[in-house]
Order: C-alpha cells, then sequence, then structure tokens
C-alpha cells in the first residue's frame, strides 16, 4: 500500500532538488547573500569590518559558470531578499549598498560582492 505513493514522493524529491534559481549556500562574510550554484566561494580572499555607519564586507567566488548566467541569477534573487537595483550589478537594501563585480579570467569566472554603508539620499 505505501509503494503505491513512492512515484508520487519520488517526484517531488526531484523537483525540489532541480529547481532552478535556487541556491543552497550563502557567503560566509555576508550571511545574508547567496552563493549561486556552480560558484564557490574563496573564504580566505574576504573580509568583514563592522564600523559605526554599517558594515563593511567583501567575499570572493569563482566558478565555470557564465558572467551573463551571474548577473542573471542576482537580479532575480536579490529583489526576495529586499535588495532593490540602482545600477548595474549594485544594489540598495536599507542603509547598506551592494556592488557585485563579475570577470571571467583564465576561463574562470570571478565574482567580488561588495557590501558597505549606503550614502544618505
Amino acid at each position: 500500500m505505501a509503494t503505491r505513493y513512492l512515484p508520487v514522493v519520488a517526484l517531488a524529491a526531484l523537483l525540489t532538488a532541480a529547481a532552478p534559481g535556487h541556491a543552497e549556500n550563502f557567503l560566509s562574510e555576508i550571511d545574508d547573500l547567496p552563493l549561486m550554484p556552480g560558484l564557490r566561494e574563496r573564504p580566505s580572499a574576504g573580509l568583514l569590518f563592522d564600523t559605526p555607519a554599517g558594515r563593511i564586507a567583501e567575499s570572493h567566488a569563482e566558478g565555470a559558470v557564465a558572467a551573463d548566467r551571474v548577473i542573471a541569477f542576482y537580479a532575480a534573487t536579490l529583489p526576495e531578499l529586499g535588495w532593490v537595483a540602482v545600477g548595474p550589478q549594485q544594489y540598495r537594501r536599507d542603509n547598506e549598498a551592494l556592488r557585485i563585480e563579475v570577470a571571467v579570467e583564465r576561463g574562470a569566472t570571478r565574482v567580488r560582492f561588495i557590501v558597505t554603508p549606503a550614502a544618505a539620499p
């Protein structure tokens, strides 16, 4: 009787695991920013400072993912987390600014995430 539900459970698990645009990991220095699937963080390259004006954080990641896919992933994902686009690869949330720099070097896409206190409007 329980085997009758096995195909339904298997299909649900498959669909959940294959959800496009879903990040399961977050950056270590910017722990509220998702790490795109296909990228791996370079934790030794990051930094984090707390200042009276807010945090200053930087994280680096790289992978064999096309640069335009990285840009599209964050353009689609960040608004769901409260970030508002204010320019190309630039976002603002509350009192923070986020800049994402994407470059292709030696066949790998390298991504730099920079969070700083936002300038007053």
